[in-house]
């Protein structure tokens, strides 16, 4: 009884200097404390070790300045703490990380230092797993650090758990301006409407985050050498979602990653008959056309990604490009010619067919540089074209149009 006695006075000993300690931000001392207190951990009662295991994890976690190998045993002593007395501690201690690993993700995340942010994004869904996001953002931001490997486990993660990143999210129109307008959450709409500045409420999910990680997941076994797991990861996805055109799209661009323009030209068109009305698919259907010198279907798939977005300034740049590559036959024509006069007449009206290419071409890049009036490859290519139809004042305005471009005006 006497030596039980000692070792219960010992341990609430070594507990309160490291209680005090960690109240004075005294984390060394609180880890010598703690580390003496471990050693009569077998004869420890609930509520001693349930303590215990908070301070380890305050200590540790030492105010936000533990490294990675100590915040992650925090998190695991945390989970062990059990005495429901300790439980408001314990919530306010996880508060307090995932705070500050959010403030110092974003802090690195705006210097562009995305391994370190990262870093901290995965610390902080460690320390609120409800918020699944967290370790989302740690995925992308680790990807964009050039992370790979990384990225990949916390990207398998995220589908192993099941995550979609699907969120309802509110709307309601506008009475003075009559235009659709976002809320943070249903409360505010529902009082927007009730009070008459807004009217017709609706609730749409948003869109799935699963394509994105299947796709990130599938382009780093790429970027490993590993293409069958790369189109295992993807096709698998598609199995349980077959519905989903992104996941399509994203399978295509997988087969275009490898080299396989076949089955990349394929599976666009069948994401276009999933998504007629989508710009983009016929957008890249066309650059796959243009580069298999289809300038027939590669016109039609551009005009009909301009049709479906009017400032698709990429699709107008190359339908111009198209146009103007016919030039090239043009001109070997021309060279190939002799001095007969047939021949001559056969220059002139080569001469005429040229020009009307330059011509032809004139309205893409116009409306190009309508919709993005900084376009400097737009606006060169015009200059370029009104030199050589001979129209000075166009010219002149082209001219001045570069130059306040190149100027940054």
């Amino acid at each position: 009884m006497l030596m039980v006695g000692t070792f219960s006075f010992a341990q609430k000993k070594e507990l309160k200097i490291a209680q005090k300690a960690i109240k004075n931000s005294n984390y060394s001392e609180a880890k010598t404390a703690l580390s003496s207190a471990e050693a009569l951990m077998s004869s420890m009662d609930e509520k001693s070790k349930s303590l215990y295991y908070l301070l380890k994890s305050k200590a540790l976690y030492a105010g936000g300045t533990g490294n990675d190998n100590d915040i992650k045993t925090a998190f695991e002593s945390l989970e062990k703490v059990s005495l429901p007395a300790h439980q408001s501690q314990v919530d306010e201690l996880k508060q307090n990380m995932l705070t500050g690993f959010l403030e110092k993700g974003n802090e690195a995340l705006e210097k562009k230092d995305f391994k370190v942010s990262s870093k901290y994004f995965e610390k902080a869904y460690r320390a609120s797993t409800k918020d699944t996001i967290y370790l989302f953002y740690s995925a992308s931001t680790a990807v964009n650090g050039g992370d790979y490997d990384r990225s990949l486990g916390l990207y398998e993660e995220l589908k192993e758990l099941g995550y979609t990143g699907i969120v309802k999210k509110y709307y309601a129109t506008n009475v003075e301006t009559n235009k659709e307008e976002p809320f943070n959450d249903k409360t505010l709409r529902d009082f927007s409407v009730k009070s008459k500045s807004h009217i017709k409420p609706t609730e749409r999910n948003s869109a799935s985050k699963l394509p994105e990680i299947v796709k990130n997941i599938a382009l780093i076994y790429i970027q490993k050498g590993d293409s069958e797991k790369a189109l295992g990861a993807i096709k698998l996805a598609r199995k349980n979602f077959p519905d989903d055109v992104n996941l399509l799209i994203n399978e295509a661009n997988v087969y275009y990653q490898l080299g396989n323009n076949e089955m990349f030209s394929k599976l666009l068109a069948e994401a276009t008959q999933k998504d007629p009305n989508n710009a983009e698919l016929f957008y890249n259907l066309g650059v796959i056309s243009s580069q298999s010198d289809d300038f027939d279907s590669a016109m039609k798939y551009y005009k009909r990604a301009v049709e479906l977005k009017p400032d698709y300034v990429n699709a107008l740049i190359n339908m111009a490009a198209l146009t103007l590559d016919q030039e090239h036959a043009i001109v070997d024509e021309m060279n190939g010619l002799g001095s007969s006069a047939a021949d001559d007449k056969k220059y002139d009206e080569l001469k005429v067919k040229r020009q009307q290419l330059y011509l032809d071409a004139i309205p893409f890049l116009e409306s190009a540089l309508k919709a993005d009036p900084k376009n400097i490859q737009a606006a060169k290519t015009l200059l370029n074209i009104y030199n050589a139809v001979d129209n000075t004042e166009k010219s002149n305005e082209l001219k001045a149009i570069v130059e306040a471009i190149e100027a940054g005006n």
